[in-house]
């Protein structure tokens, strides 16, 4: 069971779903197309570091679920620091590229907790699906268009990766 620790805890179970969620550095309200390079970056390596189950982008702050999967060539999980790296790092970047500046664009940390048996994913899913509801910006989850969602999971019977519908995936 990996831990570490920068200024909060992060604890990290195998086989385990976790739940996360990263801010934008001061706040900072990110651009529609902004938005769509972090979808694709939480997207990019799904079935290969991690197995995505919801993934959504909001103005300042993104959340989704996961499951961390094994790095065959090490034959070890990979880490919840590495997979943050990838995801942060990567759209951090691309939208430092596309303002043509260098700056920070992440919170150093990101809220994370490994979902516990009696927490349902169907319920977390759903908490996250109703974030851009409840923020005023839709009057309905399948308005917002920076969410991905499993097909198999959550929203009921009519969930479909939104993103890749919309050709940001």
């Amino acid at each position: 069971m990996p831990f570490y620790r920068r200024k909060l805890p992060h604890l990290q179970r195998d086989f385990k779903r976790h739940f996360v969620t990263f801010c934008t550095y001061q706040r900072w309200i990110l651009p529609d197309w902004a938005r769509s390079i972090v979808l694709r970056s939480c997207l990019h390596d799904n079935n290969v570091m991690h197995f995505l189950h919801v993934a959504l982008v909001m103005p300042d702050h993104v959340h989704f679920v996961f499951t961390p999967l094994v790095n065959q060539q090490k034959r070890e999980f990979f880490s919840l620091a590495q997979i943050m790296c990838r995801i942060k790092g990567s759209s951090g970047q691309l939208i430092n590229q596309e303002f043509d500046r260098i700056g920070r664009v992440w919170q150093t940390e990101s809220f994370d907790h490994v979902l516990r048996s009696s927490e349902s994913l169907d319920a977390k899913i759903a908490y996250i699906l109703e974030n851009p509801v409840r923020a005023g910006l839709v009057s309905g989850w399948k308005q917002y268009p920076w969410i991905w969602v499993r097909r198999e999971e959550g929203a009921g019977d009519s969930a479909e990766p939104l993103a890749s519908l919309r050709g940001t995936a």
